[in-house]
């Protein structure tokens, strides 16, 4: 009987204290990573009444991030791919930690867009490289359900950061730099990370570092009582000084998948931070008082855990792409419906049903996109289509105001279904990989 290997072995433990620990120790940079994200919405509005800022100006408030995310999200899977997973998350964690905390003492409009590009630099880094780490050590069999778990730890940041938008902003003409204040504690969480999580063992194994990933999965293997083989696994080839980039997502049968997941990340990244973003300003438009629309925003806020949950669910039930695809199509209703919603009720339910359905697919989205690429190329795949999605993310807050002057909320979220749409296109194009080993030959679609 052939000896298994190193991933045959992670694959075969049932869920350990030490997988536990990996995800909450990510899902907590995660979580951190959505408070920083969710915080500027509630800033923008609160800058907008206190410097009598024009839309356009407040949309390039929001929108400098994203530009900083883009570039952050396609360097970091490279860089990750050539120096390991772990390293480039705790990095990246106190990039945009320490820009968080020097937002806070911004004096003008250009300094805090100088700050806003820094902080999305490395928050845009950080996400796909977690993501992928994470699925790296999950078993095949729970796998997208753990990542979707670890998605759902977004949630928690961002109800953190409409706790902070409704208590603290509010509060004083300070209370925005307050916000930025408490958002610099990625910065002294980036130690944690350093050294309580483990590296990649894919990622070892392809750089040759192979006595250093048996000892990682001896660790696993302890700590699921599991016994470990007398010899250890054989090494894989390996190619340390090999370089990934964009080129290799585009050859073969990469092509079709990248492609997939660029249409995925295009269109939601669009539709959701298009919504989010100006979720708080957009209710202050329909004649909310600041006070209410931020407390408006946190119950809507409060609908992203039930939809992480049944997408937990659902991933290993479904599949990952139907989930997807279901997911994304209840999003585009809801959207639909927020557009016709005049009453406060009504505004409400819509809200909480696109919160549910947009933040179900984005779980599923992070489940997805690690597992159709190779190692050698894993985080190199999902930064790019990262990355790429943000550029969505950008256009879409400068686009609100003038899809507002255009055609009111119909025009706004009329067009989020549609780029819901383009999603779902996308997502059907997708390979499924429930089930399967990560570097499985693709199933037929």
């Amino acid at each position: 009987m052939a000896a298994l290997s190193r991933a045959d072995r992670l694959d075969r433990l049932p869920f350990t204290p030490i997988h536990r620990r990996l995800l909450l120790v990510a899902g907590a940079g995660w979580a951190m990573d959505a408070m920083d994200v969710g915080l500027i919405s509630f800033v923008m509005a609160a800058l907008a009444k206190q410097w009598g800022l024009d839309a356009p100006t407040v949309a390039w408030i929001g929108a400098v991030g994203f530009i900083g995310m883009a570039l952050g999200a396609s360097l970091g899977g490279s860089v990750a791919d050539r120096r390991g997973r772990r390293t480039v998350f705790a990095g990246t964690l106190l990039i945009y930690g320490v820009a968080t905390g020097a937002a806070a003492f911004s004096w003008s409009v250009a300094s805090l867009l100088v700050f806003r590009f820094l902080i999305g630099f490395g928050l845009g880094a950080e996400l796909p490289v977690a993501s992928t780490l994470v699925s790296e050590f999950s078993p095949a069999r729970i796998r997208g359900r753990i990542v979707v778990l670890l998605e759902a730890f977004w949630a928690v940041g961002w109800i953190l950061a409409a706790v902070i938008g409704t208590y603290v902003i509010p509060t004083s003409e300070n209370g925005w730099r307050w916000a930025f204040a408490l958002g610099a504690l990625p910065a002294l969480y980036s130690g944690v990370v350093r050294r309580a999580l483990p590296e990649s063992v894919r990622f070892l194994e392809s750089q040759g570092r192979s006595a250093e990933a048996e000892e990682v999965v001896r660790r696993f293997e302890s700590a699921a009582g599991v016994s470990a083989p007398a010899e250890p696994s054989p090494s894989i080839a390996a190619n340390p000084a090999r370089r990934v980039g964009l080129g290799e997502l585009w050859r073969g049968t990469l092509a079709r998948r990248t492609l997939a997941l660029w249409l995925v990340w295009f269109g939601i990244n669009f539709a959701y931070y298009g919504a989010f973003i100006w979720l708080p300003t957009l209710l202050m438009e329909r004649g909310f008082s600041l006070v209410r629309s931020f407390e408006f925003t946190l119950i809507i806020t409060l609908a992203q855990l039930p939809g992480y949950a049944v997408s937990a669910y659902l991933i290993e039930k479904w599949g990952r792409r139907p989930t997807l695809a279901t997911f994304l199509a209840g999003s585009a209703l809801a959207a639909l419906l927020f557009a016709g919603a005049e009453s406060r009720d009504a505004i409400l339910v819509a809200g909480c049903l696109l919160s549910f359905f947009n933040l179900g697919a984005w779980g599923a989205v992070y489940a997805a996109t690690p597992e159709v690429y190779p190692t050698e190329v894993r985080a190199t795949g999902a930064g790019w289509a990262a990355g790429f999605g943000r550029i969505a993310s950008i256009l879409a807050p400068l686009a609100v105001p003038k899809l507002m002057s255009a055609g009111g909320s119909w025009a706004v979220f009329g067009t989020f279904a549609g780029f819901f749409g383009v999603a779902i296109v996308g997502a059907l194009m997708l390979p499924e990989w429930r089930g399967r080993q990560l570097d499985e030959a693709a199933p037929a679609t």
